[in-house]
């Protein structure tokens, strides 16, 4: 009886290991990992600026281990998810604390408000757009150089097996392009142009990235822009349920442009580029596939500019039961299916040309 009852408990263990394979790992399967982005991926680089944009403060960081951090959402984010799936202990800090030999194993350079133009989120205060991030990621890479006995070598070796994901660009539809009341942008821009010059500029800065050492980058697309709060309540006709599907339409010209520039960027020697098609991984409008009841309103109080929570207010108390925690960001229950999807793909659409867990691997 005794030993039948070890059978059933191991045969039990064994079950949830393979459940969780592999997003567990006993050690990091790349040595370090890179962020760069908006708040989406901010882990506190904000919270000594002045801005608007701040997530230091509850609600914040209520489902946290470390309470608010300067994370937009209750708990972890799409980028907290993906390094443990790539076995890190504990997630990037900060470019603005990150410090001594941690630096080796990865730093978030991410920015709420941040976007690909510069101009992009000024309107919340202080932010670091994506070509300050690269010259944060500068100054890391001149650190590492340090710490590797200033070998050039050893430097290139460690940052060409490292993870980079760079998600950008909300910010400068958000923030930029659909301001509301018309931006004089819209005069001069189409939305297909505006694409055009958001992708012309990333690709600069993706070049930036690759010459101080960066080979494996993942590119995260846009989500489904005209299903967040912010986007219902302002821009959604009366009586019409659902998300707005204009701004989807837009978002989808800049996220069809990934593939191609991935194609381009793949041929510079040794490059290693993919995208992660965050539409089409997203709950988006349809957020009962996940579980999710509430995906058109937010989990707390918020302020109309910038959406944010207010802050000591007590969030919902169910919040696995929200898509968003506040008007622009999503709960940690939102974000944790498309996070597993971009690491080992469930469709090929998920992911081009292969997953994360896949480029870790070469």
């Amino acid at each position: 009886m005794a030993s039948a009852s070890i059978i059933w408990f191991l045969g039990c263990i064994l079950i949830l290991s393979l459940n969780l394979t592999p997003f567990v790992a006993a050690v990091p399967i790349v040595p370090g990992y890179y962020i760069f982005g908006d708040s989406l991926a901010d882990s506190g680089n904000n919270n000594n600026l002045m801005t608007l944009a701040k997530a230091n403060f509850h609600p914040y960081g209520i489902d946290y281990p470390g309470g608010p951090t300067g994370r937009f959402t209750n708990g972890r984010t799409y980028v907290d998810f993906i390094a443990e799936f790539l076995g890190f202990d504990h997630h990037m800090p900060p470019f603005s604390t990150a410090n001594g030999d941690q630096i080796l194993q990865g730093v978030n350079y991410a920015s709420a408000g941040a976007g690909i133009r510069p101009e992009t989120g000024k309107i919340c205060g202080e932010r670091f757009h994506i070509m300050a991030q690269l010259d944060h990621h500068r100054t890391t890479v001149s650190r590492i150089k340090q710490l590797k006995g200033n070998n050039d070598q050893a430097t290139q070796e460690h940052l060409s097996k490292c993870i980079y994901t760079v998600g950008i660009g909300s910010n400068d539809y958000m923030n930029n392009y659909l301001v509301v009341p018309a931006n004089p942008k819209d005069v001069v821009f189409t939305p297909d142009k505006w694409a055009e010059d958001l992708i012309g500029r990333y690709n600069t800065f993706l070049r930036g990235l690759y010459d101080l050492g960066a080979r494996k980058i993942v590119l995260w697309g846009l989500g489904p822009i005209g299903c967040e709060p912010s986007q219902v309540k302002a821009l959604r006709m009366a009586g019409k349920p659902g998300c707005v599907d204009m701004v989807n339409h837009i978002v989808s010209l800049y996220n069809n442009r990934f593939a191609p520039l991935v194609d381009e960027l793949n041929k510079l020697p040794d490059a290693k580029f993919i995208f992660v098609n965050n539409t089409h991984i997203s709950p988006g409008n349809n957020p009962a596939s996940i579980g999710v009841k509430v995906g058109d309103r937010p989990c707390c109080t918020t302020v109309a500019v910038p959406g944010t929570c207010i802050r000591g207010m007590p969030p919902c108390p169910n919040r696995d039961e929200y898509s968003f925690f506040d008007s622009y960001h999503p709960t940690e229950k939102a974000v944790l299916p498309g996070a597993k999807r971009a690491f080992q793909a469930q469709e090929p659409q998920d992911v081009y040309p292969m997953d994360i867990s896949r480029l870790a691997q070469l």
